[in-house]
């Protein structure tokens, strides 16, 4: 709730006019969707439909009386060929539902050394081909050194499709809890214990 509100008077600081507007362009208000994760997240959709078939396949044996065949319940197929379909189209998620996303997997280029290195480190923005807005296709002053500020291709996908510099690497996730652990040994103030008067001289972490 203490969060929430601290969005909300964020807000409306903004609307009165008493803060500038966030800029969507910087690279810190963006993510980037790497494979793993990609893939992690098509499997747990997968395996929460093979448990809601196995579900209601039980069901249906106790209302109608039947043994359970865990070789019937349990349908193999379910999250194999729910990855092989991903991979194979490109189509992220199940076939024919709303919310698949387009282009996700692709065929590795391999015509040269230099052409794999740079289909690794492309970065694709999910917007529109056919947008005229110049903002989201030039390189902001916030991916310098991360961007390769050359490499993109002509035509309706300029700027829209980016490359990571050579050097660059991407941290994974990690625990949280160190880093809490290290910030209250340090003295930093939880947000439910500090005064609102005292926040607009704070920083918050």
């Amino acid at each position: 709730a203490y969060y929430f509100g601290y969005i909300i008077h964020r807000l409306l600081l903004c609307a009165l006019g008493r803060r500038a507007e966030d800029d969507r362009d910087h690279y810190g208000n963006k993510r980037l969707d790497l494979a793993g994760p990609l893939l992690g997240g098509l499997f747990r959709m997968l395996f929460r439909r093979l448990t809601r078939d196995v579900k209601g396949y039980v069901q249906k044996c106790v209302d109608n009386g039947k043994d359970v065949n865990l070789q019937f319940a349990i349908k193999a197929k379910t999250i194999t060929s729910g990855l092989k379909y991903s991979l194979a189209t490109g189509n992220w998620g199940q076939a024919n539902a709303a919310g698949t996303r387009a282009g996700v997997s692709q065929v590795l280029n391999r015509l040269t050394y230099a052409s794999t290195l740079s289909h690794l480190r492309r970065l694709n923005s999910p917007i529109g081909r056919e947008g005229k807005l110049a903002k989201p296709r030039q390189l902001h002053n916030s991916q310098w050194g991360m961007m390769c500020p050359a490499e993109t291709p002509e035509g309706q996908a300029c700027g829209l499709v980016k490359n990571l510099a050579l050097m660059v690497y991407i941290t994974v996730g990690s625990a949280a809890y160190p880093i809490l652990e290290f910030l209250e040994e340090w003295g930093t103030e939880n947000f439910e214990e500090i005064s609102p008067a005292v926040i607009p001289q704070a920083t918050k972490i």
